[in-house]
């Protein structure tokens, strides 16, 4: 069963109009005009990095997530809301800036050089640090992340950049995750990397908090190494979901294409599940399942000598190819994930699909400092109310209990990844006594605005105006600390 909360009339106008560059920051915050009523407890800032700046000199970047990162922040405090923005002075933007052309290698985006150049790059390659993907707190500050090992660490009350992030393990790293996962008990950063070479290898790590210096706990050797965006977390174990979207490492070194455009779908190889222990890093098994694509997983943990995973799955890739700026400019929807359970039985080796919930849903937030690791209840996300035809056009909450879910929608509006803020002092058994944040484009009006829901309900608060229109994002976070 589904509710839904709706407003606002039809539009002719689509999304198309929110991948369009960002011409202007604002480095001093400016206040916005509000509608509705603010929670007096709601103190805190909203802090994003997304693709935001896609041409450099007269030349688009082909695809969505080669745009240039733009920090921004929605800062809210005794029922006032700001606004700030600062382009992310990272070396790909600072070179792009100053000579007019895309320099760095991104996503799927290869810079203009000569076929000699082209040689010479093949065994020098650049990295880029163009960090658009996530942002998180780490040790003393916050850095921005992207999918290379260059994290950019920047002032999350200024959005002033500071530079790169430095380790001094030595661990190689060739292309990392953007979505680690804090244990606070444990007080450590966990994520994973791949190193490509002759015999690839992924990389499982933690990095206590206030450290430099990354500790591989597990890992395996690979042949063919897939792309991967994300990783699942339970209390003992991490496990890394190997897709049949994969490369030679060899390609990487010498076909001279970017990135992505080296990976390729691998028909009849099934996805699997690497799991391993959090404690000795022995790998407890590898389960297959049927071919499937994913970017983001939304939780799992352990029950009964199981482990169930949840991720938000495609059919098979086709999504990154749908992502291309010319597809997308032109209006062409991109296809939507369901949610879909898995269940590994640890003693049996056995593996089961065991359900998939509407509505489509992607960029899944859960009530993570309470929820991550362990069986939990609500999830909510960009939803599409037609998954075969539709951007993201509403905000979902499904209830992976029951099934039954509820969506905040406005015609002709494309929200963004939401944001639950709980409520301080709320049960710590209920996971949706707070509100939902979300950056909302509005396509109607080619303008943006911060939209708050009740995390229960999904009923519209409030909502403040943003000076300017913002293209879709990808990953915020909250923090209290700053306002």
């Amino acid at each position: 069963m589904a509710t839904e909360v709706h407003q606002g009339q039809a539009t002719a106008k689509g999304y198309e109009v929110g991948f369009r560059s960002v011409e202007r920051e604002f480095p001093e915050p400016v206040g916005l005009p509000v509608e509705g009523s603010l929670p007096a407890w709601l103190s805190g800032s909203v802090v994003r990095s997304g693709p935001a700046k896609f041409e450099a000199g007269g030349r688009s970047v082909r695809h969505w997530f080669d745009g240039l990162a733009l920090l921004d922040r929605f800062a809210i405090s005794d029922g006032r809301v700001t606004y700030s923005s600062r382009m992310l002075q990272s070396g790909a933007y600072r070179a792009a800036a100053e000579r007019g052309e895309i320099s760095y290698q991104e996503f799927a985006t290869d810079p203009c050089r000569s076929l000699f150049k082209r040689f010479v790059s093949a065994f020098s390659p650049r990295p880029t640090d163009n960090a658009n993907v996530n942002v998180a707190p780490d040790g003393h500050n916050w850095v921005a992340m992207t999918e290379t090992p260059m994290q950019v660490e920047f002032d999350p009350s200024t959005l002033e950049t500071a530079g790169v992030r430095r380790y001094d393990d030595g661990m190689k790293v060739h292309h990392a995750s953007a979505h680690p996962h804090h244990d606070a008990g444990r007080r450590e950063l966990l994520s994973y990397a791949t190193a490509y070479g002759p015999r690839s290898r992924y990389q499982l790590f933690r990095l206590p908090d206030g450290s430099r210096t990354r500790e591989r706990y597990a890992g395996t050797s690979v042949g063919e190494p897939c792309y991967m965006h994300s990783f699942a977390l339970t209390e003992r174990h991490a496990i890394l979901t190997d897709q049949p979207l994969t490369v030679n490492p060899l390609a990487l070194l010498l076909s001279g294409r970017p990135f992505i455009e080296n990976f390729g779908w691998k028909d009849g190889r099934g996805t699997r599940f690497l799991v391993f222990d959090r404690g000795d890093g022995r790998q407890v098994g590898t389960f297959e399942a049927e071919p499937f694509f994913v970017f983001h997983h939304v939780n799992a943990f352990e029950r009964g000598g199981e482990i169930v995973i949840d991720a938000c799955a495609y059919d098979d890739s086709g999504i990154v190819e749908a992502l291309y700026m010319e597809r997308l400019r032109a209006g062409e929807a991109p296809p939507t994930p369901r949610v879909r359970r898995y269940r590994i039985n640890l003693a049996s080796g056995r593996i089961e699909r065991e359900a998939e919930f509407d509505p489509a849903l992607e960029l899944p937030r859960i009530d993570y400092r309470r929820r991550n690791g362990l069986d939990y209840r609500f999830v909510w996300g960009a939803s599409a109310r037609d998954a075969e035809s539709s951007w993201f056009d509403q905000i979902a909450k499904l209830d992976v209990k029951t099934g039954e879910s509820m969506t905040w929608r406005e015609d002709g509006c494309h929200p963004g990844e939401p944001v639950l803020v709980r409520r301080p002092e709320s049960d710590p058994e209920s996971e949706d006594e707070g509100v939902i944040l979300s950056v909302v484009l509005d396509a109607r009006r080619e303008s943006s605005f911060l939209v708050v829901l009740d995390a229960g309900t999904m009923e519209e608060l409030a909502r403040a105006e943003a000076p300017l229109r913002l293209p879709p994002g990808f990953h915020a976070q909250f923090g209290r600390a700053f306002v």
